[in-house]
């Protein structure tokens, strides 16, 4: 990282001369602050000041806050330690480096083991970015909201992060967790509304503060120490002041004045090697064993005319290789031979073989029609299964456009999974037996596609065939559509399945750790989260070091690596999966977005769908579609929407919707079924 690099070099000239440091790094002169001074008198210049010993006061401070936390911690927070969340306090000589006697315990006393967080070379590219201030006054401290994210990049903003390596600004939200029950508990949550660049390095900073009683919030004496170049002799300190030093310089070329800042820290994100290498690995090992042919498969059920809409149903199992311990199974993490516990940049091996299930429908109009099928793989919802594509909506598809749906199991996050997902919200140390079975399940997923394409595969039966011998499906296409899970994972396959040509996500987002806390699904689950970590702060600093781990095995770590169209559907006011998340990844992939976005007073966004181009009809690119089918706006706050109705499943159950998914995928091109009106989908009964 050049940048980077430069900084520390200032950093170095800086302290050796005791001048100049602060800006010699920018190039862009920094605006007048106007946020609010400290209490504490700072310098007023951008400019490093120049080297003073700190006081007795401030030494005994900083001194009681080292042994506070005690060794690993980072001594800007010592609520607790591990905040500020991510810091790179805890990434040494490349590597995260979670202190294990200091990770978050469950009412046990079974503190979580960093084993697997600590192989990562940095944070994740969708963290949030917590911290806790004391007697925070949200509304008077003028916190960027989601409804402003233009806001969020104004030279007065008061909470600002900035991309070390390119000096660039990042938008966001802020917002304190208003689901803590006490004050003591509640930490703030920065939200970046982007992915944020692997490998990168970006500083947080913090400015303009309020308390309840309407003062400026304090700076610790940890964090003057740094901001005011006040010399210490604690060698505790002393380790840090490089880094801090990058911070002040970042923030600086961003016009962010040294001076004003009450709080300040920088963190690295995990490379795209160490995010998605395993994925990538198990993906290639599997296709170079497997070559261009299909998979072993046996077909175990054939049922004829199961409704008025499906006139063929076919299940079976095919041959999947195995890179999890065990069979493969719940609760199985990543295989890497025998005796071999991985501690860096080793990848899963081949551990046999297994059985997945698949279930392919073929429709009554298929059947009597002429034309081979479209062949679409589907995704299904939140812990279920492969039946998925029994539902109405999904026959209705089939039949109004020709296509027959095959599935399998979202291994990770089926129904077979859901008692290893009970476990592990009891013990998250349990979490990477979720996050490498997701990419397994990844991995069942390109593995069907070759089952559906391939010349020996299911194109070789007979129930693929009309009496005539003439083919049911045309095994020179695939397509994906999935929903809720199957949208979130979805994201995930269209980036690394070789072989799918267009995909649509219906009520789609990325990243576990803003969805769960805005998603009525979660409450069940939160009934045996709460018991187990009965902390509020611990479970919001959990839910937050876990992304790193789950970026391995959902959207939110691929999508930026999307290079086939994809059209996002999104249901306005959804209950389960928050819009919110759905425009992090549409800026991700590029995508435009359908205007009007909303009718006018509907959305509670100052530019409804901010940082998204204009879709222009007919479009061949990825886009997102908002459908409005009535139900209330999500809340400002981080809670789960609980008014009016869900509109969740609304849109896939739209014949309008439906038109709008088939041209997408079959014709190649995004048509405009809305008459350039706002989109609104029909409430489902």
């Amino acid at each position: 990282m050049r940048t980077r690099a430069a900084l520390v070099a200032v950093t170095l000239i800086t302290l050796a001369a005791c001048s100049d440091g602060g800006d010699s790094a920018g190039t862009t002169p920094a605006p007048t602050s106007t946020s609010t001074p400290t209490t504490t008198p700072a310098p007023t210049t951008t400019e490093a000041p120049a080297p003073t010993p700190a006081d007795a006061d401030t030494l005994a401070a900083a001194q009681a806050a080292l042994d506070a936390g005690g060794p690993g911690c980072d001594v800007l927070d010592t609520t607790r330690c591990l905040l500020p969340f991510p810091s790179n306090a805890y990434l040494v000589d490349g590597r995260v480096a979670f202190p294990a006697e200091h990770m978050p315990a469950n009412a046990s006393g079974v503190q979580v083991d960093p084993s697997e967080w600590n192989r990562n070379d940095g944070f994740s590219p969708n963290t949030p970015i917590l911290t806790y201030v004391d007697g925070l006054d949200a509304e008077a401290s003028k916190l960027p909201s989601w409804t402003d994210l233009e806001g969020s990049l104004a030279d007065t903003a008061t909470v600002v992060l900035v991309d070390a390596d390119t000096g660039e600004r990042v938008p966001l939200w802020a917002e304190p967790d208003t689901k803590a029950a006490s004050d003591a508990d509640r930490l703030l949550e920065v939200h970046p509304a982007v992915v944020l660049t692997g490998g990168h390095t970006y500083a947080v900073g913090m400015r303009g503060l309020i308390t309840t009683d309407g003062t400026p919030v304090e700076p610790s004496a940890a964090f003057r120490i740094y901001r005011d170049a006040l010399t210490t002799d604690l060698g505790g300190i002393e380790d840090r002041r490089a880094d801090m030093e990058n911070t002040f310089a970042a923030l600086s070329t961003a016009g962010i004045e040294r001076a004003d800042l009450q709080l300040a820290w920088s963190f690295t994100v995990a490379t795209d090697d160490n995010v998605t290498g395993r994925m990538l690995s198990i993906r290639d090992q599997a296709l170079a064993v497997l070559g261009d042919a299909a998979p072993a498969f046996i077909v175990t059920e054939v049922t004829p005319n199961t409704d008025d809409n499906i006139a063929l149903q076919i299940k079976g199992t095919y041959t999947v290789p195995n890179f999890l311990t065990g069979d493969g199974g719940p609760g199985n993490s990543f295989f890497y031979g025998d005796g071999v516990t991985p501690a860096g940049d080793e990848l899963p091996v081949q551990n046999g073989t297994l059985q997945a299930p698949f279930q392919c429908n073929i429709s009554v109009a298929t059947m009597n029609g002429t034309e081979p099928a479209h062949l679409v793989e589907y995704g299904h919802g939140l812990l279920g299964d492969e039946g998925e594509i029994n539902a109405g909506n999904v026959r209705a598809m089939s039949n109004e456009h020709n296509a027959v749906y095959c599935a399998t199991k979202w291994a990770g996050m089926s129904e077979d999974d859901v008692g290893n997902a009970v476990t592990t919200l009891g013990d998250f140390t349990n979490f990477d037996t979720m996050a490498d079975r997701l990419q397994q399940g990844v991995l069942n997923q390109i593995v069907l596609g070759r089952l559906m394409t391939q010349p020996e595969g299911l194109a070789s039966l007979q129930e693929f065939h009309r009496a005539d011998g003439s083919p049911l499906i045309d095994t020179t296409h695939l397509y994906y559509d999935g929903n809720s899970q199957g949208g979130i994972m979805g994201t995930m396959l269209a980036a690394v399945s070789p072989d799918l040509e267009r995909a649509v996500l219906g009520v789609t987002g990325i990243n576990y750790s803003v969805l769960l806390s805005r998603s009525v699904d979660f409450e069940t689950y939160e009934a045996i989260f709460k018991p187990a970590y009965p902390n509020d702060l611990d479970r919001v600093l959990i839910l937050s070091m876990v992304q790193m781990l789950w970026d391995r095995g959902e959207g939110a770590g691929y999508v930026q690596h999307i290079d086939i169209p994809v059209l996002m559907h999104v249901a306005f006011g959804d209950w389960q999966v928050s819009e919110l998340t759905a425009m992090i990844a549409a800026r991700a992939v590029g995508a435009t977005i359908h205007r009007p976005v909303t009718e006018p007073g509907r959305s509670g966004e100052v530019e409804p769908g901010w940082g998204l181009d204009t879709t222009t009809y007919p479009s061949t690119g990825s886009a997102l579609v908002i459908w409005d089918s009535g139900s209330d706006p999500i809340p400002f706050e981080n809670i789960p929407p609980s008014t009016s109705r869900d509109s969740h499943e609304d849109p896939r159950a739209d014949a309008t919707v439906r038109e709008q998914k088939a041209a997408f995928l079959f014709e190649g091109t995004l048509i405009d079924v809305c008459d350039a009106k706002a989109c609104k989908a029909a409430a489902r009964d």
